[in-house]
């Protein structure tokens, strides 16, 4: 579509200048972009192939495809932020999360699926509050879960190239997904690729979705049941551990030495959110240097954890535990586990 636009400005310019146009024509260069799309998903073919992807599967979706414009817009205006750019204050984003309505509708599906979340708690160790609240931030509870064509929105990303690393492999899982069997219908959500109750990416319900109704199909799109047990089984799969709490608000006293406790490494993943982060001390040392919690009780003295101040000092700190990384394994933001592991504390 690049060219399809260049060529469009460079027609246009031309024409003011009183020349005359052949070669280079708008509807030439939006033939010569189909053209290169399809070219594009034929030479997915040896990997589809090597995936055990039918050709009968490729050819029928392949004949469908076309560029999806929006898919690239919305791709090319995402925010940014360098990792030492500003960070605005937690607070302002917890009140829209972690709201009443969201807490009020966490609970009413808490109470309606407690005989299977406690059944997968069980199994997973997973909490059942944390399952609920992840379900609540993705979709609210399943009220929006996206209307893009995930594989035209796929292809799209894939082709234009900008970040083909990262959209050709989710392109090709969904078309594996396809072939086993589920229906195109299904294959809807986000227009980067996010898909069902649990805004999974394709690849990760290749490995991660489960049936948790028994009836032999994981459906991560009508079924609560298999999107609360696929949700458990990614954050098993993420290192949760069992029996510790995700974090908890602790007060930081005046004459907290930030320094003393500041960490050493430079994170190679999450930068933006890793360094805000503590070193690890225990429980026990985190007590001994002045913190005390904001309400509850604290978890067990040899549970490690690191110390975050999402708005700064003599506002409420968290400790937080590996249980919160496992958070961040969903989506590496602070914003976004703090209000999860809020929630999930709300909701129970």
């Amino acid at each position: 579509m690049r060219d399809s636009l260049r060529s469009s400005v460079f027609s246009l310019l031309l024409g003011l200048a009183g020349v005359t146009v052949g070669a280079v024509v708008p509807g030439a260069a939006l033939a010569q972009d189909s053209a290169d799309f399809r070219a594009y998903l034929e030479s997915l073919r040896p990997r589809a192939r090597a995936m055990g992807i039918r050709d009968a599967t490729l050819d029928g979706v392949f004949a469908t495809l076309t560029p999806n414009p929006r898919v690239i817009a919305l791709d090319q205006t995402q925010p940014g932020g360098g990792a030492y750019s500003p960070i605005p204050n937690f607070e302002p984003y917890r009140r829209q999360h972690v709201d009443a309505a969201r807490i009020s509708r966490g609970r009413i599906a808490y109470q309606a699926n407690r005989a299977r979340l406690a059944r997968i708690e069980a199994e997973t160790g997973v909490p059942e509050e944390i399952m609920v609240a992840i379900y609540g931030h993705e979709t609210n509870y399943g009220s929006y879960t996206g209307d893009f064509d995930l594989i035209r929105s796929l292809a799209t990303l894939a082709h234009e190239g900008r970040r083909r690393a990262l959209f050709e492999p989710e392109l090709l899982a969904t078309l594996k997904m396809l072939d086993n069997g589920v229906p195109r219908s299904r294959l809807i959500g986000s227009w980067a690729g996010a898909t069902g109750y649990p805004q999974f990416l394709p690849s990760v319900y290749l490995r991660l979705a489960k049936d948790g109704d028994g009836d032999g199909r994981a459906d991560i799109w009508t079924s609560e049941a298999d999107a609360l047990a696929s949700i458990a089984n990614y954050f098993v799969q993420a290192g949760w551990r069992r029996g510790q709490p995700w974090g908890v608000a602790v007060s930081v006293p005046s004459s907290f030495d930030r320094a003393s406790v500041a960490a050493k490494t430079n994170p190679a993943r999450c930068p933006r959110v890793f360094n805000r982060h503590s070193r690890w001390l225990t429980m026990a040392e985190w007590r001994k240097l002045g913190l005390f919690p904001a309400r509850g009780i604290w978890p067990a003295d040899t549970v490690m954890a690191t110390l975050l101040e999402p708005d700064g000092p003599g506002k409420t700190a968290y400790l937080l535990t590996g249980n919160y990384r496992a958070i961040l394994d969903y989506n590496c933001s602070n914003f976004y586990a703090l209000s999860v592991g809020l929630l999930a504390d709300a909701v129970k």
